[in-house]
C-alpha cells in the first residue's frame, strides 16, 4: 500500500515515499524475482494458480505524482499497479488531510490516459469519506456513483474499490459487492478479510530491504492466522448443524 511518491519536507501522516526510495524498493522486488502487478492482475493470476511470484502494488488517493514519479519507475521494471482515485475530486487536491501538505490529484485526462495504457484505475469513493456508519443510501452513492463516474472517465469497467482510510465494516463490504465491484482493498486483517476486504502492507519512506523482509513475513503470518480462524469458525458451524 502506497500513497504519494514525491519529495516532501513535511509528511505528518507518513504517506510519502521519495522517488529514490521507491526505486530502491522496486529494485528489491525485482532482484528477488518478483513482479509488481495491479490487484486485478494479481487476483486473476491467483485464481489460475500462478500468482506465487506476483506482488500487488496499490496507490491510494490518486495523487498526481503517481503519473510523474511512480509510473516511470514501475515501467522500467515491467511492473504495473492499481491507482485508487476519488471520483469527484479529480484535478483538485487532498483537502481531507488537514495537517499535511497540499498535494495535487490526478486529473480526469490523466486518469483516462493511464487506463488506456494498461494501468488499473479503481474507486476510492466520493469525497474521501470513511464508510462505516453511513446510512444505506449514502453507502450506495459512495460505491455506485463513484464507479459510474469513473467508468465514464476511463471508458470501460471499474472493478476495484478501496476503502478511504482503510475503514471497513460489514455494511460497507455489502455495499461494495452490491455495486458490482469484483474486489475491494482494506488495510488490516480482520474477520471481514476476503475478496471485499483485502488486507495490505503499508510501505513508507523508511522501509529498506530488511524492513520490507520483516513486513512481508509479518503479513504472511497474519494471512495464516486469518485462515486458521476462518477454518475454526467453519468447523464450528458444521459441528452445530
Amino acid at each position: 500500500m502506497y500513497h504519494s511518491v514525491a519529495v516532501e519536507q513535511e509528511d505528518p501522516y507518513r504517506l510519502t515515499v521519495s522517488p529514490e526510495r521507491f526505486a530502491d524498493q522496486m529494485d528489491w522486488l525485482h532482484r528477488r524475482g518478483r513482479r509488481g502487478v495491479s490487484v486485478r492482475e494479481l487476483l486473476r493470476a491467483r485464481a489460475a494458480g500462478r500468482g506465487d511470484r506476483l506482488v500487488g502494488l496499490t496507490f491510494d488517493d490518486g495523487y498526481a505524482d503517481f503519473a510523474r514519479h511512480a509510473v516511470p519507475i514501475l515501467q522500467a521494471y515491467g511492473f504495473t499497479a492499481t491507482a485508487y482515485v476519488v471520483a469527484d475530486l479529480l484535478g483538485r487536491d487532498n483537502d481531507w488531510d488537514t495537517e499535511g501538505p497540499r498535494k495535487k490529484l490526478l486529473t480526469g485526462r490523466q486518469v483516462a490516459e493511464l487506463a488506456a495504457t494498461g494501468w488499473e484505475i479503481g474507486s476510492h469513493g466520493l469525497g474521501h469519506q470513511a464508510l462505516p456508519g453511513l446510512p444505506a443510501e449514502v453507502l450506495a452513492a459512495q460505491t455506485r456513483e463513484s464507479r459510474r463516474a469513473l467508468e465514464e472517465v476511463v471508458g470501460g469497467p471499474v472493478t476495484g474499490f478501496c476503502y478511504p482510510y482503510g475503514a471497513v465494516d460489514l455494511p460497507a463490504t455489502l455495499a461494495v459487492r452490491d455495486a458490482g465491484y469484483d474486489h475491494a482493498c482494506a488495510i488490516a486483517h480482520s474477520p471481514l478479510t476476503g475478496r471485499y476486504a483485502l488486507p495490505r502492507c503499508y510501505v513508507g519512506d523508511r522501509d529498506g530491504a530488511w524492513r520490507l523482509r520483516a513486513k512481508r513475513g509479518r503479513h504472511r503470518l497474519r494471512d495464516t492466522v486469518t485462515e486458521l480462524r476462518r477454518s475454526r469458525v467453519a468447523t464450528r458451524r458444521e459441528a452445530g448443524r
